[in-house]
């Protein structure tokens, strides 16, 4: 089984890259955004509460982001491996998810992180924002509130995936192919 954390700044194309990735290599998507946002549609109570912290641009808390994704990986139990993509955001999520893993007799692989300009990454989100409707990605300081909430407390898991030998960076900048490119020789070298 392969486990991949791809992580990145918002609009860094995670989601995007995701898509190719999990049928190239079988794996199962277990997007963070695409659970809260499930949930929110739906009207849960994580939903609501997932909602409260969204709207102001902050990252919702560590107790409900692993409840909600260790729900997913028990419903996908047969799958032949993991990409997790906005998850894990913190050390203590990080942690969380190693210790869930290994109840599953599991680990993570690796992590690979799609690196970019934040003033591209702004620029994406503000055109993401006018056509699909999310209120976090059409206000500027919403952004910026976001990449400060990355850098202070998502950027340190480069280190604890670092000390873990499984950290891979790879640039965000190019074509969809090019960055799909990318990120292929890193897995199949895995």
């Amino acid at each position: 089984m392969i486990n991949i954390v791809l992580f990145g700044k918002p609009g860094a194309g995670k989601g995007t890259q995701a898509e190719f990735l999990k049928g190239k290599y079988n794996l199962t998507h277990l997007s963070t955004g695409d659970i809260f946002r499930f949930n929110i549609k739906n009207e849960t109570d994580l939903g609501q509460l997932a909602r409260t912290f969204m709207d102001k641009g902050d990252l919702v808390p560590d107790e409900v982001t692993i409840k909600m994704l260790q729900s997913e990986v028990d419903k996908n139990q047969d799958s032949a491996g993991f990409l997790f993509d906005g998850f894990p955001r913190t050390i203590a999520q990080a942690q969380a998810l190693d210790a869930f893993l290994a109840t599953k007799n599991e680990s993570i692989t690796a992590t690979i992180a799609l690196e970019a300009d934040d003033e591209i990454l702004i620029q994406r989100l503000l055109e993401r924002g006018k056509t699909s409707g999310r209120v976090d990605d059409q206000d500027e300081e919403k952004i910026r509130n976001r990449y400060q909430e990355y850098n202070d407390k998502t950027a340190p898991l480069m280190e604890y995936y670092q000390h873990q030998n499984k950290f891979y960076a790879v640039n965000g900048i190019g074509s969809i192919a090019e960055i799909t490119n990318r990120l292929s020789s890193v897995i199949e070298k895995l």
